[in-house]
């Protein structure tokens, strides 16, 4: 039975004051396979004291001694890269394919912050004045278990190339991978203080560090509701917000795509992370024209996924990361059920063979109107929803009716009518032809999927505000 009973404040492993447990659940058998010991506002407290003093030396540090501390932390943890892997598929039960790039994704946001720190210039010109840019204070760092040491090691490395120290909340479920990481970032051998990493639960740790005056800005991923929480908690003292929420992404096909190439690709699409992810593609427009053909591909590239044990190599979809995430996911396809949407391969229940854990179905429905709660909600799991459209303006105009606007697909053989179609679309980011990354482009969402943006230049002015000197 793993046991983690310690927290890390001020460049230091120390016993957490809070007496909470939380179980560790292996989400392929739904079997107790630890705790975690969870941290209080007393914790929470003793973290933000330690990040708030070290800040006022670290904000004076340079940009060459921040990318010397960058290079620090992607070394440490790019010595332990299978470890992270191994811990992510056993604990969060992502794919071995998913989660090595997860893994990737976090080694590379330490080079990508370098390469943005190298070019960025904290000094800068407004008519006749001169404008500095300076490290906010000290940052929140509240972070998902979807995808969690990816987004520590982008947030916090983001901070610190702005001068900015760090208190991180990590979600409770993902012990495990935030123990490993803290590993990591101990041998890097940062300055005391510098970050500082809370177990604990939302409503005790999160809503301490949101509510406290000495944190000065928050960067949360996670769920609209609660990034709606954190919006009304933060703004009782004006802190600085970067909140990467929801989503309920259109995959629009124009009536030129290959059919045959973007259909299978949108299934894949759906089921990546194991359905889990903010940016899935989970409404599939197409031209009604086309449906049958649509109908008879994605039946067919649904056969094709192999759900089952995330370490095996030619896994496509594991587990969901818990009972109650199972729940949910079920719930919906009910919901579609009775909707009146049309079931084309999947539904309830789980494959067989795999009843021990919260495996689901990839599931389809197909005559979906926009306006069903399926189509509307973000479901968190494989769950697919087509929906037909009779010419482009009407796809347009279901793309954008959503509160969300996180990120859009298009598909087309003629790139100037997709991205004049990309144009016209409501979302942060907007792929044509494929599921593509670029860690420089800004992130983040339109309408309630968030505020503010990550990544690049865009990420790291978030964390500094303009001061500027006339005369």
């Amino acid at each position: 039975m793993i046991q983690i009973n310690t927290i890390y404040i001020n460049g230091e492993f120390v016993s957490p004051h809070g007496g909470e447990t939380f179980d560790l659940i292996d989400p392929v058998t739904n079997t107790k396979t630890g705790e975690v010991m969870l941290g209080d506002e007393t914790d929470t407290q003793r973290a933000i004291d330690a990040a708030k003093k070290a800040f006022t030396t670290f904000s004076k540090t340079t940009k060459e001694q921040r990318i010397g501390f960058l290079w620090k932390l992607h070394r440490a943890v790019s010595q332990r890269e299978d470890e992270l892997i191994s811990v992510m598929v056993s604990e969060y039960g992502g794919t071995l394919q998913f989660c090595r790039m997860s893994v990737q994704h976090a080694l590379s946001a330490f080079t990508n912050t370098i390469t943005t720190l190298e070019s960025f210039d904290f000094e800068k010109t407004a008519g006749n004045s001169k404008v500095r840019l300076e490290p906010l204070g000290v940052a929140g760092i509240i972070t998902p278990w979807n995808a969690s040491n990816s987004f520590i090691c982008n947030k916090l490395a983001t901070a610190i190339a702005a001068g900015c120290t760090a208190v991180i909340k990590p979600s409770e479920m993902s012990a495990r991978q935030t123990q490993l990481i803290t590993e990591c970032f101990h041998e890097a051998g940062l300055p005391q203080g510098v970050f500082n990493i809370v177990n604990g639960l939302g409503d005790r740790v999160g809503t301490a560090i949101t509510h406290h005056p000495d944190i000065a800005k928050i960067s949360f991923t996670g769920s609209t509701v609660t990034g709606k929480a954190i919006a009304k908690g933060a703004v009782d003292t004006m802190k600085r917000v970067t909140l990467e929420l929801g989503g309920k992404s259109p995959n629009i096909i124009l009536d030129d795509a290959d059919l045959s190439q973007v259909i299978p690709m949108a299934v894949l699409g759906v089921c990546m992370n194991n359905g889990q992810a903010c940016i899935a593609p989970t409404r599939l427009l197409v031209p009604f024209s086309r449906l049958d053909e649509v109908n008879e591909l994605a039946k067919r590239a649904a056969a094709q996924i192999k759900v089952g044990n995330p370490g095996e190599e030619d896994t496509d979809l594991g587990p969901l990361v818990s009972v109650r995430q199972y729940e949910r996911v079920q719930d919906y396809i009910r919901i579609g059920l009775e909707e009146g949407a049309t079931l084309l391969t999947g539904g309830e229940g789980k494959p067989t063979g795999l009843e021990s854990g919260n495996f689901v179905q990839p599931t389809i429905f197909t005559n979906v109107r926009n306006e069903m709660r399926i189509a509307q909600e973000e479901i968190f799991g494989p769950v697919l929803s087509i929906i037909p459209y009779t010419n482009e303006e009407e796809a347009v105009t279901i793309a954008n009716h959503t509160m969300y606007g996180l990120a859009a697909y298009i598909s087309s053989s003629d790139r100037n009518r997709a991205e004049k179609l990309a144009a016209q679309i409501d979302a942060g980011r907007v792929c044509i032809n494929g599921f593509s990354h670029d860690p420089f482009a800004p992130f983040g969402g339109f309408k309630q999927s968030g505020i503010g943006r990550e990544y690049g230049v865009y990420g790291l002015e978030a964390y500094l505000e303009p001061k500027a000197i006339l005369g």
